[in-house]
C-alpha cells in the first residue's frame, strides 16, 4: 500500500541521473538520516544486489539489509527491506522529458502483526518525515556534483 509518493525534474540526463541513484554509496548526502552504507553484493547493481544501510531515528541507530528487488538500466528500480514485521519497497522510474530527466517515486509499507498494524500510522509518518524530502537531496546532489 503506498503512503508516500513524490516526483521531481533533475536538470541531467537520464543515464546520469540514473547511475547516481543507484550508487548506493552516496545515500548519506541524500537521505537525511542514513549515517552509513555497507555494500553487501560485488559487481554491478542489478536484481538482488543487497546493501546494509544505517539510520539515526530519534537518537537510536537502526540498520537493515536493503535488496534490490526489480532494475531496469536507465528505467526503474525497486528495493525492499523486510525487518520485524515491517516490509518496505521503494519504486523509482526514471524518464526523459524536454529539461532533463523526471524521477518518479513511490514507497509502499506493509505490516506483519496486530502492534505493527495499530502502529502503521506513526510508523509511516517517521518515514515520511524522514525521506518525503529525498528527492529534492538528489536533485541537489547531481546537479552540483555531476
Amino acid at each position: 500500500m503506498s503512503f508516500l509518493e513524490k516526483s521531481i525534474t533533475i536538470n541531467k540526463p537520464v543515464n546520469e541521473v540514473f547511475e547516481a541513484a543507484i550508487d548506493f554509496k552516496n545515500s548519506p548526502e541524500i537521505m537525511d538520516a542514513v549515517i552509513k552504507v555497507e555494500l553487501l553484493s560485488e559487481g554491478p547493481v542489478r536484481e538482488g544486489y543487497q546493501f546494509k544501510e544505517t539510520r539515526e531515528i530519534r537518537g537510536r541507530k537502526a540498520s537493515s539489509v536493503i535488496e534490490v528487488t526489480k532494475f531496469l538500466k536507465d528505467q526503474r528500480y525497486s528495493v525492499q527491506s523486510v525487518q520485524n514485521g515491517l516490509d518496505l519497497r521503494y519504486h523509482y522510474t526514471f524518464s526523459e522529458v524536454s529539461d532533463g530527466t523526471k524521477v518518479e517515486f513511490r514507497g509502499e509499507l506493509y505490516t506483519e502483526g496486530l502492534r505493527n498494524k495499530l502502529a502503521r500510522p506513526l510508523i509511516e509518518r517517521i518515514i515520511r518525515k524522514e525521506d518525503q524530502d529525498h528527492l529534492v537531496h538528489l536533485k541537489n546532489y547531481i546537479e552540483t556534483n555531476h
